[in-house]
């Protein structure tokens, strides 16, 4: 962890609790496609960003607790979960507008971001497209920093990922693939501890539509060489938001070593690793994750955003020390990758 200056006293907070009522799926309609969404909680708007394949669901069990102090708005993703899933835009830039689009339909003009994985790219872009809309960021196991991904789903973004995809389903594949996974615990591997997450996605995903959308999704950010999309370049942008990192030292689909390469060129940003979790650290240990998410958010104020420090920010461009030089080699490595 490092400190930061703009952290500042914790704030008293009313708790209230959340009903059942409030956890169930609400839907908009947003440019003629549904959206699915939960809702709940009172207070400063917090938005819960899911990776790729997965859904609000996967925040279900943390969203009760982060309402006592919050608005909490938990989307299902363009493509995911009960959204609609057209054949459409599935780049993290279309995510970012879905999700402002949304929150506006909700009468919600600023919040903080929470994106995990894909989400946390997604989260990010949001913070580039719309600063003056964004008050934090907090990005878990996030995607876009260096190439390196699970194998796995540079596999799946190749052609005939759908067929492979539909095997899994198939009542025998299922079984070996849960005795490999079991097989992987037991041998304590890093895949391990992300494969029953992984294969909850799989799970997700019941038919030819929502597995074209999640293969259209994954193409827009993997290709067989890795990940195709950075926001490197643009990380000095985050000066003055605050911004926390929290990543699994175990991650195997997106490697810890990119979080520290995050945290380096996000000027002022926080870290927290949780050691011994994987790429779905807020389900390894939610207490600690919910405990952090409170804790960031009643001790740092919202970005102060303005059209002159943004465009001060632009026209002096990355740092020239030796942190620039850092983030302009990986830049080098990553040269083809871009956010937008």
């Amino acid at each position: 962890m490092v400190d930061d200056p703009r952290r500042r006293p914790v704030r008293a907070v009313r708790l209230r609790p959340v009903g059942d009522g409030e956890l169930e799926l609400q839907y908009r309609v947003v440019h003629g496609y549904r959206r699915a969404f939960r809702m709940a909680g009172e207070g400063p708007p917090l938005v819960l960003i899911h990776g790729i394949g997965d859904s609000s669901a996967t925040w279900a069990e943390l969203i009760p607790d982060l309402a006592r102090t919050h608005t909490v708005i938990a989307p299902d993703l363009l493509g995911h979960g009960d959204s609609d899933k057209p054949r459409a835009d599935y780049s993290v830039a279309a995510y970012a507008n879905g999700v402002r689009d949304l929150l506006t339909t909700l009468g919600i003009e600023s919040a903080t971001l929470v994106g995990h994985s894909l989400g946390g790219g997604v989260a990010m872009q949001f913070a580039y497209q719309f600063p003056e809309r964004t008050e934090r960021l907090i990005l878990v196991s996030a995607g876009g920093v260096g190439r390196e991904v699970n194998p796995v789903l540079r596999l799946v973004s190749l052609p005939g990922a759908d067929l492979m995809l539909s095997s899994l389903r198939v009542p025998g594949m299922r079984l070996q693939v849960g005795l490999a996974v079991r097989l992987m615990k037991l041998l304590d591997t890093d895949l391990g501890q992300d494969a029953p997450d992984l294969l909850k996605l799989v799970d997700a995903l019941p038919d030819e539509t929502s597995r074209n959308a999640f293969i259209r999704t994954l193409r827009a950010v993997v290709d067989w060489r890795g990940q195709v999309v950075t926001m490197l370049d643009r990380c000095y942008l985050t000066e003055g938001m605050p911004t926390m990192l929290l990543w699994g030292d175990r991650d195997s689909v997106v490697p810890v070593r990119h979080a520290f390469g995050a945290h380096e060129a996000m000027p002022g940003s926080r870290l927290e690793i949780f050691e011994g979790a994987g790429h779905f650290p807020f389900h390894t240990d939610p207490a600690r994750f919910v405990e952090l998410v409170e804790e960031f958010t009643a001790t740092t104020a919202p970005a102060d955003w303005s059209r002159e420090h943004w465009r001060d920010l632009l026209c002096e461009g990355r740092p020239g020390d030796a942190h620039g030089r850092a983030v302009e080699r990986d830049l080098r490595e990553a040269s083809e990758r871009s956010a937008t």
